[in-house]
């Protein structure tokens, strides 16, 4: 029976010397010193940012939604991912199953992205040639 007290002992200070350092360690890792997620949301705001002068370079007005907007060059999401796979395979390793799953996350949105983009390209080419072929309205 004490030899059965003392293994519960042992277990239950074994048990609470793991939760206080993992509470101490959850407590010093913040949002803010996340590497790859800082990495993402800085591929994102750079490629949100070259839209949006890269519109008014070509229009010569500014456009503030293409900060937020979706769709047109440099793809936002294909950069916000592949920079999450980069720092990710750089902080955890290139060798681990945490970076395969973020490589194979990256590759399926870029994938999608240039899907979506070649059947929006191939569309706008239908819809002009509809317009061009509709004959010219006479209102008046």
């Amino acid at each position: 029976m004490n030899e059965m007290t003392a293994t519960s002992g042992t277990l239950v200070q074994n048990t609470s010397t793991l939760l206080s350092s993992s509470s101490s360690s959850m407590s010093s890792s913040s949002i803010f010193t996340n590497n790859p997620l800082i990495c993402a949301f800085l591929a994102f705001a750079i490629a949100q940012s070259i839209k949006f002068f890269s519109s008014w370079y070509k229009e010569r007005r500014w456009d503030m939604k293409q900060f937020v907007g979706s769709g047109g060059m440099p793809s936002s999401h294909s950069a916000t991912v592949a920079a999450l796979a980069t720092a990710i395979g750089f902080q955890e390793g290139f060798g681990g199953a945490l970076f395969a799953t973020a490589l194979i996350l990256a590759c399926i949105v870029m994938y999608d992205a240039t899907g979506v983009r070649l059947q929006a390209g191939r569309q706008a080419e239908v819809l002009n040639q509809i317009v061009y072929e509709l004959p010219p309205l006479n209102i008046l």
